[in-house]
């Protein structure tokens, strides 16, 4: 199966994200969806011209999108030849408010199966990608994994403690088994900037597949481990939203796991 290539959906990519999210950064209006998240006339442009251009150069794919119906999403899903899954903005607050953490983030899926993931930062120029099998890269440099030696105490974690449960996000505050926390707003950027090494250990309560589909395969080809609180993958090819836990680091992510109380599968 010949997948399709990286620089052309990068040349998709690149110039509809600094044509369309670039200019209305931080300074654009916002209205509120049915279950209370934000969008922006970005995402429906960006999401408008991402749909065009991707369909026009592999129309055998369909597209499923974070701004369509659930309806239009599970359709795409039923392609038998695949689909695109896209959030054509992720991080739309951070983006409505000023905050320079979003991006772009596009996962093809054939079989169930994720085989290729594209996330693109326009604000610091960094493309995330990568091909099932064949490692991850950032800016085509492969991204390559150095065991950690650190312990978990002394570890940077990116958190995101709106969507834990009560009793764990108390227990984080009051047990803390690592060293800084932190909670950028962008589940895309989480996932690229764990498979970079820009912190060690990783914890959401609840993501929808466009936020973890491109960056869960991103984490795993640069050699990083990824579980969802029930013990099974984030990633099921399923319609459905999965908790995370995750960690670049073999040793890190079963101290991770212990601490959390949840079994390896």
């Amino acid at each position: 199966m010949t997948l399709p290539d990286l620089e052309q959906l990068e040349a998709i990519v690149k110039p509809a994200a600094q044509e369309i999210l670039l200019p209305g950064f931080g300074k654009i209006e916002y209205e509120h969806k049915s279950d209370g998240s934000i969008i922006t006339a970005a995402d429906k442009a960006m999401q408008k011209r991402l749909e065009q251009e991707l369909a026009n150069a592999w129309p055998e794919f369909a597209i499923l999108g974070e701004e369509m119906t659930e309806q239009e999403q599970r359709a795409a899903m039923a392609n038998e030849a695949g689909y695109w899954c896209v959030d054509p903005l992720d991080g739309t607050n951070n983006y409505a408010t000023g905050m320079p953490f979003f991006a772009v983030s596009i996962a093809l899926i054939i079989n169930k199966q994720q085989v290729l993931g594209f996330i693109y930062d326009p604000l610091r120029e960094e493309v995330f990608t990568a091909l099932k099998g064949e490692g991850a890269a950032l800016n085509g440099e492969l991204l390559k994994h150095i065991p950690n030696k650190t312990e978990i105490n002394s570890v940077i974690a990116e958190i995101d403690l709106k969507r834990l449960s009560k009793e764990l996000a108390a227990r984080l505050v009051n047990e803390t088994p690592f060293s800084s926390q932190r909670n950028i707003g962008s589940s895309a950027l989480d996932w690229c900037w764990l498979a970079a090494g820009r912190f060690n250990i990783y914890l959401h309560g609840g993501q929808k597949p466009w936020d973890y589909a491109a960056g869960n395969l991103i984490l795993h080809e640069a050699g990083g481990k990824s579980i969802s609180h029930d013990g099974e993958p984030v990633f099921r090819g399923m319609y459905e939203d999965r908790s995370v836990l995750a960690s670049l680091d073999e040793d890190l992510f079963k101290h991770w796991k212990q601490w959390l109380g949840i079994e390896p599968s």
